[in-house]
C-alpha cells in the first residue's frame, strides 16, 4: 500500500481489522519493533537520545519524531528534506507533555554527539526512480554513518537501521556489521 488514503479506504470496507504496517506518512509496526529493541538493549528509553541521519522527508523520520516525543526520549536528526509542517505541529504539541527535545541539527557531528542510539534508513526507499539514485547518493552522503562518526556517540551506543540496509550507502560496512 503506497498511501495513508489507501489504508483508510481498506479499513472502511473491510470486515476484519486492518493493520497499518507502513504507508507514506507513518511506519507504525517498525516503531513497535524499534521501541522493543531499545527496551531490550537499555531496559528503558527515558532519558536516552537518538540521532537519525539521511532522508528527512519520509515516513520513518516522521514516526521516529513522534515515537521520541510520545515515549519520552530525545531525538536529533541531520539530513536533507523538508519535514511536513503538520508533523512538526503534532510533535511540538506532544513534547509539551513529555518535556523531551526533537530537533534538526545542521551537521551529523552535532546530531550524534553523545547519543545512545544511532539510526538511519535506506536512501533508496520504495518507489525511488533509478534515474535519481545518483542525485540522492550525492545529497545524502554527507550524512552517512561511519565508524569515525560513531566514535562521537556514547561509547555504549547502538546502531539501528529500518532495513533493507545498503552497505556503503547510508552506513559503512563496519558500522552495520
Amino acid at each position: 500500500v503506497n498511501s495513508r488514503e489507501s489504508i483508510r479506504g481498506l479499513s472502511k470496507v473491510s470486515s476484519i481489522p486492518v493493520v497499518n504496517a507502513l504507508d507514506d506518512y507513518a511506519h507504525p509496526m517498525q516503531m513497535l519493533a524499534d521501541i522493543l529493541t531499545i527496551q531490550e538493549k537499555f531496559g528503558d528509553w527515558k532519558g536516552l537520545t537518538m540521532a537519525y541521519f539521511g532522508d528527512l522527508e519520509n515516513n520513518m523520520t516522521y514516526d521516529l519524531m513522534r515515537l521520541a516525543a510520545m515515549m519520552g526520549f530525545n531525538f536529533r536528526m541531520a539530513g536533507e528534506g523538508v519535514i511536513e509542517e503538520s508533523v512538526w505541529e503534532e510533535v511540538n504539541e506532544i513534547v509539551k507533555t513529555t518535556g523531551v527535545t526533537v530537533e534538526r541539527m545542521k551537521t551529523s557531528e552535532e546530531a550524534i554527539s553523545g547519543v545512545d542510539i544511532v539510526y538511519c534508513d535506506s536512501w533508496m526507499s520504495y518507489g525511488i526512480p533509478k534515474e535519481i539514485e545518483e542525485q540522492r547518493i550525492k545529497m545524502f552522503m554527507p550524512f552517512q554513518v561511519t565508524s569515525d562518526l560513531m566514535k562521537l556517540a556514547n561509547p555504549k551506543a547502538i546502531f539501528m537501521n529500518c532495513l533493507p540496509a545498503a552497505r556503503g550507502m547510508e552506513q559503512t560496512a563496519e558500522v552495520i556489521d
